[in-house]
């Protein structure tokens, strides 16, 4: 049998680019990175489950660098960044932050970015991981429109877990924590140009620091570790546990290209009733008239602890393939293996049993279940 190939062995060059934070990341230990909006991302620096305490006890540093920012600006700024998505941003103010969906013509998920309105026509979207740039221009230039779409150098890093709140109030005074679920403001620390959101992608209470001088990231970096030291910081890379747990979901695992918002569960972001048009909404008005034929569903899977998966697994009832699971992992805190599939609708209502084809077992046992598995009303990030 030939040697299974050494991934570490993958080439890589100029084009994969590297964070402000990058060198920072390898002086304090980062043992792997996968490339992501082609970007190094840290991806653990210990065990998941040490990392995973760490975020749930204390506080956690994570360079998302690899959230590339696209700036809509112009006077049409408005109008471009609205077209783009599904949720109606004559309901964003000027200093707020949305969770938002950018579609396609058939409805179909090509991002899922936080938007920043910092100016009335002017906005940021911290991207997940497919390329928005070029969507966007290609929109802009159909259009007509008077915009600028260009990604700017800004670079966030995410402080997360329960003791988030001091740390950041020992770094830029008591003030900071007045600031609302998913504000942001404009600061900077000791000179360092940055914009702080009050958003993160695990289920905690945190902050996003945006980095506007990419010269000065392993400044930053530091001064926040110093600091941070009497809260016992950490730089960890993200927690699919505890995102798991929160039932926020991984595009290009949990969602693509391929699905609609109503299968994914994120039919809330998409306002069909707002004044102005939107790419996809026609599409998406029949599909919420005739209803999905699949939807992602919160799953248990039986037996012993999992390791995250980095395929998806068939899902199989009645002796026939049915679907998929996208994500998932044990929970060391709920003590099960918790996930999501993709199902047939027929498949899809609580309590539903079938099996799921875990690599190197026959098969085990698996129950549709209510996500998110904790805290539904997110009171702990919006504390």
């Amino acid at each position: 049998m030939a040697k299974a190939f050494d991934i570490s062995k993958i080439g890589r060059g100029a084009r994969v680019r590297r964070s402000p934070y990058f060198e920072a990341t390898q002086r304090h230990g980062c043992k792997g990175y996968t490339v992501y909006n082609h970007m190094y991302l840290p991806n653990c620096y210990s065990d998941p489950v040490k990392e995973y305490w760490k975020l749930v006890r204390d506080v956690t540093l994570w360079d998302v660098s690899v959230e590339r920012i696209v700036e809509i600006s112009g006077p049409d700024g408005f109008t471009l960044a609205n077209q783009l998505t599904p949720r109606d941003l004559d309901k964003c103010r000027v200093g707020q932050a949305k969770y938002v969906l950018i579609t396609a013509e058939d409805g179909g998920i090509i991002n899922d970015p936080v938007l920043l309105r910092l100016g009335e026509n002017r906005f940021w979207l911290a991207l997940a991981d497919s390329d928005v740039l070029l969507w966007a221009k290609g929109v802009a230039l159909a259009s007509g429109l008077k915009v600028e779409v260009r990604e700017v150098d800004v670079f966030p890093l995410q402080v997360q877990g329960p003791k988030s709140r001091a740390l950041m109030a020992d770094l830029f005074g008591a003030s900071i924590l007045n600031l609302p679920y998913y504000d942001f403001i404009e600061s900077n620390l000791d000179g360092i140009p940055l914009v702080i959101t009050r958003t993160g992608w695990t289920g905690e209470v945190g902050y996003e620091i945006f980095l506007c001088d990419p010269k000065r990231g392993v400044e930053l970096w530091e001064k926040i570790l110093k600091t941070g030291r009497r809260y016992k910081i950490a730089p960890t890379g993200p927690s699919d546990i505890r995102r798991i747990e929160a039932g926020i979901l991984n595009y290009g695992a949990d969602m693509t290209l391929a699905d609609n918002p109503y299968e994914v569960g994120l039919g809330w972001l998409v306002d069909l009733e707002q004044r102005d048009a939107f790419i996809g909404k026609e599409c998406l008005r029949r599909i919420k008239a005739q209803g999905v034929r699949r939807k992602l569903v919160g799953v248990e899977i039986g037996g012993r602890p999992i390791e995250f998966n980095m395929t998806r697994w068939l899902v199989r009832s009645g002796g026939g393939d049915i679907g998929h699971v996208t994500s998932a992992i044990y929970s060391p805190r709920l003590k099960r293996n918790i996930g999501y599939a993709m199902l047939p609708i027929e498949h899809a209502e609580l309590g539903t049993k079938f099996t799921v084809m875990v690599p190197g077992t026959k098969g085990r046992p698996a129950t549709v279940v209510r996500k998110p598995f904790l805290d539904p009303k997110k009171d702990i990030p919006k504390s």
